[in-house]
């Protein structure tokens, strides 16, 4: 039969393509990065410089369908694409504007291109998929009462969307989320545009971020939401996202965010990013979560029950410090994880010790006298073991927080109080909006000392037990390392 459609003519000859260029290539395997806690999150092969996200939301409990456009530069000729992507259905691929072929292998989507890749070109994927909210307990979509918010981390994101799921590839993005009249979609960063009615009453709500943002910490929230907005230091938005019933009750604790904001300000320099707010979500989750420019709390904390107003605080000022130690400087490696956690910690004790609730010292003490113990359980702080297969929250153990701070603390007893402040302050200046590891951090401390500090942070960052605290005799004496 002759074939007198061009376009028809044009799809099939693609195809034919797709089907020669699999035939000679091996089977698809998973990649990553070789990340020493997670090998097989990130993909070589290209840098991604943007998402942009479309989600469909039904119910909680139904797959939303969903639009990944990436926009990346090949670093390297790729003849396979591989993605980080699980929990959901690929309904069709593109590369360059050309339908590609895709497989799973393990939990790597990879697509096969029309044509191979050449390097330093950019790179457009778009997938249409479904992102499926059931079923998981260890990170992605977290149900609510209402609706659903993310939880990304450590490795998790690609399980709502497929994506280069490793923190040393930081990318723009944009949201769009359309949503059943009622609701309310919001996610990180600012508004892209206002939000836009579409059939039978569903809206659809956009934003972006203006920094580069780490794949662990994007966040969407959807559900029976009120935006309470304010200004925050020298005009800085403020903009939290809470249940619409409880609005009335929890204003009080959103009212604090200005000034936990002026608090950190004053220690570490300016916010870092476009706008800040909590999200409180009504969930179970067992922990709160530093996405970026909206961090993520349980209702429960807030509830009256159980925490003592101060603890509330100063876990709010935990979160918020994330945003400098974590979010604007994002650690390089899964390792590097003491950077974050242990900075937050930090921040955390030294508002608490402000209040006059739980002294700095004290809480430092009592993590030295427990020290030994974490490192036994969970490894020193630099160099955490791995969590065990499907605990993959089992990584965020007591080492790599006051265990890490303790860190912090020998460091101030080391070098005074006046060099640790620059320390921090440059830190996150020098590293904002980029990555950094743990050798970064000891040659920045050493350069603000004036002298080489490898040998002594060394024994903290990576000894199986923990060595002598500068200036306290009395906590024990030289331990062995």
């Amino acid at each position: 039969m002759q074939l007198s459609s061009p376009r028809l003519r044009a799809a099939l000859l693609a195809a034919a393509s797709l089907t020669l260029v699999a035939a000679v290539l091996p089977p698809p395997e998973p990649l990553g990065i070789g990340d020493r806690l997670f090998p097989q999150l990130g993909n070589p092969g290209y840098d991604v410089l943007s998402y942009d996200l479309s989600f469909t939301y039904k119910d909680n409990k139904s797959p939303l369908d969903a639009v990944t456009v990436i926009d990346a530069r090949a670093l390297e000729p790729l003849e396979r694409i591989n993605l980080d992507f699980t929990h959901g259905k690929v309904a069709a691929a593109r590369v360059n504007g050309e339908p590609a072929g895709f497989e799973s292998a393990g939990e790597d989507l990879v697509l096969t291109p029309a044509r191979p890749v050449a390097a330093n070109v950019p790179l457009h994927i778009e997938i249409r998929h479904t992102s499926d909210p059931r079923g998981i307990s260890d990170g992605g979509w977290v149900p609510t009462e209402d609706g659903l918010a993310m939880a990304n981390q450590a490795d998790a994101a690609h399980r709502v969307f497929p994506c280069n799921d490793h923190p040393a590839d930081k990318a723009y993005f944009t949201f769009r989320i359309t949503a059943p009249a009622g609701l309310t979609a919001v996610a990180n960063g600012v508004p892209g545009a206002l939000p836009a009615p579409r059939a039978a009453g569903a809206t659809t709500w956009t934003y972006r971020t203006l920094h580069p943002m780490a794949t662990e910490l994007a966040q969407v929230s959807i559900g029976d939401s009120a935006v309470v907005e304010a200004d925050g230091p020298h005009g800085l938005p403020l903009r939290s996202v809470v249940p619409a019933a409880d609005r009335k009750r929890l204003e009080p604790w959103l009212q604090k965010t200005a000034g936990h904001v002026r608090w950190m300000e004053a220690r570490v320099g300016a916010y870092p990013f476009e706008n800040y707010g909590v999200l409180i979500a009504k969930a179970k989750t067992g922990f709160e979560l530093e996405t970026q420019t909206l961090s993520l709390f349980e209702n429960g904390l807030f509830s009256g029950v159980g925490y003592p107003a101060w603890y509330v605080e100063a876990v709010m000022v935990h979160e918020l410090a994330h945003q400098w130690f974590g979010d604007s400087v994002t650690p390089r490696t899964w390792s590097d994880l003491w950077l974050n956690e242990g900075h937050a910690t930090w921040y955390e004790a030294l508002y608490a010790d402000g209040l006059g609730k739980y002294s700095m010292e004290r809480r430092m003490r009592e993590a030295y006298q427990r020290s030994d113990q974490w490192r036994a359980a969970g490894g020193p702080p630099a160099a955490p073991k791995a969590a065990a297969p499907g605990e993959k929250i089992g990584l965020f153990r007591p080492v790599v927080y006051d265990g890490a701070a303790l860190i912090l603390y020998a460091l101030r007893q080391e070098i005074g109080a006046k060099a640790f402040d620059r320390v921090e302050r440059r830190w996150v200046a020098e590293h904002k909006d980029a990555t950094a590891g743990t050798d970064d951090f000891v040659r920045l401390a050493s350069d603000v000392a004036g002298r080489d500090l490898t040998a002594f942070l060394k024994p903290w960052l990576y000894g199986k037990t923990t060595p002598a605290m500068p200036g306290h005799p009395e906590w024990g004496g030289p331990k062995s390392v």
